[in-house]
């Protein structure tokens, strides 16, 4: 029978934990604002905006990060230019030159304290929570922001040159964003936990298995030790081909995998390898919603909805994010197939 849309994070929950339920939920990493404030017919200007749009889009939950500056870091790798008279902030990763380039670069360089991070955003989100909805708590990038503070062909480099410099920029890092997780898994609305972090392209590793068996996995970790500790589950963001380290990722303590990068990995064949151990969101191709025909859409969820979720382990959604060229009647059509489908368990 066609289920109404509430929010159920119960299900959802369940979901993550590979369990059967009576739907199949909906889950995101990123919306863009444009996106968000299209289906809204409004302005974002505060949390409880950002719950009004999850909770009435058909999700269970507000995914949430805490404050942190990183300002040095951001204003020299973000350019900005306005697309049709919007105003989008992309992010570019310097492959050459970066900011921390020697010993004397790192001691001069202004991380972000521990005691600077706020976490305000929780406190206010947990006033507008609707019913059975919770708060995914969401941070990433300590190997990412190791190599972008350094320019990937410095960092390359200084794996072999300089690699005690590459350490003492991880450890900063790691240390910062786990302190992060160690204050988001604390706050009863929360969840469960969301850690993203790219460590491979669509053919293969960014870096060799080693170097990551260094300088992320032990994160990943520590990470999902927490998530353990407090029964939550953890879900792991990267895009690209991951075979090669899947079984690392799931000793980490993961549970579900995100995004299941189309062109990347066939979700059919991580469903039947990995499926008793991680759940699955995503893998409706990006261009496929922002090029494509809305039946094309609707054809896609649902093959991975009678191939993949009707089991339980699987949530729809994007095989990356949603950025703000998403065609929008696309994304809607997403949304949707997945709500209107007669479910039959």
């Amino acid at each position: 029978m066609k289920q109404i849309y509430k929010p159920d994070l119960n299900s959802f929950l369940s979901t993550l934990k590979r369990e059967k339920t009576n739907r199949i939920p909906i889950a995101e990493l990123g919306i863009h604002p444009i996106i968000k404030e299209k289906f809204l017919g409004r302005k974002i200007t505060a949390i409880k905006d950002e719950i009004n749009f999850w909770s009435n889009a058909g999700y269970d939950y507000v995914k949430i990060q805490p404050k942190v500056n990183f300002n040095q870091y951001k204003e020299e790798f973000q350019k900005k230019y306005d697309v049709e008279n919007q105003s989008v902030n992309r992010n570019w990763s310097s492959e050459e030159a970066g900011l921390i380039l020697n010993d004397a670069d790192y001691e001069n360089y202004s991380f972000p304290k521990t005691e600077e991070i706020s976490y305000s955003n929780f406190e206010e989100a947990v006033k507008y929570l609707p019913d059975n909805f919770g708060i995914v708590g969401q941070y990433g990038d300590i190997f990412t922001m190791t190599w972008e503070l350094m320019g990937f062909e410095n960092f390359s480099l200084a794996l072999f040159e300089n690699y005690d410099l590459v350490k003492r920029i991880n450890n900063s890092l790691g240390e910062l964003i786990l302190n992060m997780f160690q204050n988001m898994v604390s706050i009863p609305e929360v969840a469960a936990l969301w850690y993203s972090d790219d460590i491979a392209f669509a053919n293969g590793l960014i870096v060799a298995p080693e170097t990551l068996d260094d300088l992320f996995f032990p994160w990943l970790k520590k990470i999902g030790e927490l998530a353990k500790e407090y029964d939550k589950p953890f879900i792991y963001h990267s895009d690209g081909l991951l075979f090669d380290v899947m079984d690392k990722i799931i000793d980490c303590g993961v549970t579900a995998l995100h995004p299941i990068e189309p062109k990347a990995m066939d979700i059919l064949e991580v469903k039947e390898k990995y499926g008793n151990n991680l759940a699955l969101i995503g893998n409706i191709d990006v261009d496929l919603l922002s090029r494509g025909s809305k039946e094309e859409v609707v054809k896609t969820v649902k093959h991975n909805i009678e191939t993949i979720g009707l089991n339980g382990g699987y949530c729809v959604g994007s095989g990356n994010s949603i950025p703000e060229y998403v065609n929008f009647e696309n994304y809607m059509a997403m949304i949707e197939a997945t709500k209107s489908y007669d479910y039959t368990f």
